[in-house]
């Protein structure tokens, strides 16, 4: 196969996967939530956030979570405020898996250029998409406590999700949203919450 058709190969598959990609604006984050509400929250009710030991040994990234949890709960109608009484308590988790792809079957041996086990390969040179047969993704879980100033829990919620997107901060925000709905009296046990963002 010459340079020139191998060109045109790699230019009509790079333009193939943008047409997918830009099929849509939006893209689902599909949690897991579990939420528990023994006593409602009123409405406009003011919180603080509430950080555990390991949080403070980490300030900056658990700035940026509270940051998106403050964002969730005005949605919920709750307003920070400093020595409110009521304590907000949030936290997440992320943990990445590599795997590579052992499935596809190996099209077009001798012919020069072989399509399959996630990725495509042209004579000699080597895969035209490095890292096709590679394949990351991301679980996460968000969790969300609300307590009084005598410590009794007022509402728990938790919500995982997996995923491939490694934007992290636009998954957790989603999450956050997923964690809270239904807030203050959500639906009891577990549950599949989606909810769209921007690609």
């Amino acid at each position: 196969m010459s340079l020139a058709m191998v060109k045109s190969v790699r230019a009509a598959l790079l333009a193939g996967l943008f047409l997918l990609s830009g099929c849509t604006g939006m893209r689902l984050v599909d949690s897991q939530v579990s939420s528990f509400a023994p006593q409602v929250i009123a409405a406009g009710a003011s919180y603080q956030f509430e950080r555990l030991p390991s949080q403070m040994a980490d300030p900056l990234n658990q700035a940026k979570l509270e940051k998106l949890a403050e964002q969730a709960l005005v949605k919920v109608g709750l307003k920070r405020q400093n020595n409110a009484l009521l304590l907000v308590q949030v936290s997440a988790v992320q943990r990445q898996e590599n795997t590579y792809n052992q499935g596809g079957v190996g099209i077009g041996w001798g012919l020069g250029w072989v399509f399959g086990h996630g990725s495509v390969s042209i004579g000699n040179r080597g895969t035209l998409f490095p890292g096709l047969e590679t394949r990351t993704s991301y679980w996460r879980q968000v969790s969300l406590m609300v307590r009084n100033a005598a410590g009794a829990v007022l509402f728990e919620s938790y919500a995982s999700h997996e995923g491939v997107w490694a934007d992290g901060e636009a998954v957790l925000a989603a999450m956050l949203d997923a964690a809270l709905q239904g807030f203050p009296t959500p639906p009891a046990g577990l549950r599949r919450v989606n909810i769209e963002i921007p690609n």
